[in-house]
């Protein structure tokens, strides 16, 4: 059996203001719709750096600087290609917010978060944005893990 597998790379980043609020976009997208974090595909040939800096100015109008990889999430989808989503997360930011066909996106206090309808399986993506102990979320075909 051979290492090499298919795979499908996205990001996803929570940005921070001063006011400790974070930068959230009402997606909808009707697979996945709900309250997230910008973020998107990784084209082929960029670095993954370079692409969350790309789906984040697409996506709000914020230029980041200095996103950190703090966590991930994988799958595998019904055509058999491991799905990884990595996350990222920075204060450092310049620009004004401008929502996209992707969806709005505004800042909130994480303590609304409860407020809103959420993407399926956004509040454990949250866990590992904010505990520094967790830096997976895995899903196999019956169950999710945090490690």
């Amino acid at each position: 059996m051979g290492r090499a597998e298919l795979a499908i790379f996205t990001n996803m980043c929570m940005i921070e203001n001063e006011k400790g609020q974070i930068l959230v976009q009402d997606r909808v997208n009707p697979n996945w719709p709900g309250l997230t974090f910008p973020g998107g595909h990784i084209e082929k040939e960029e670095s993954f750096h370079d692409a969350v800096i790309r789906e984040v100015e697409e996506e709000t109008g914020l230029r980041i600087s200095q996103p950190v990889l703090c966590g991930s999430k994988q799958f595998q989808t019904e055509a058999d290609e491991r799905y990884v989503v990595l996350f990222y997360h920075t204060t450092r930011f310049t620009g004004d917010v401008t929502s996209s066909d992707e969806g709005e996106v505004f800042w909130i206090d994480p303590h609304e978060l409860e407020n809103y309808i959420l993407a399926d399986g956004f509040l454990d993506m949250y866990k590992i944005f904010k505990d520094a102990q967790l830096s997976e979320c895995y899903y196999d075909r019956k169950e999710m893990y945090l490690f």
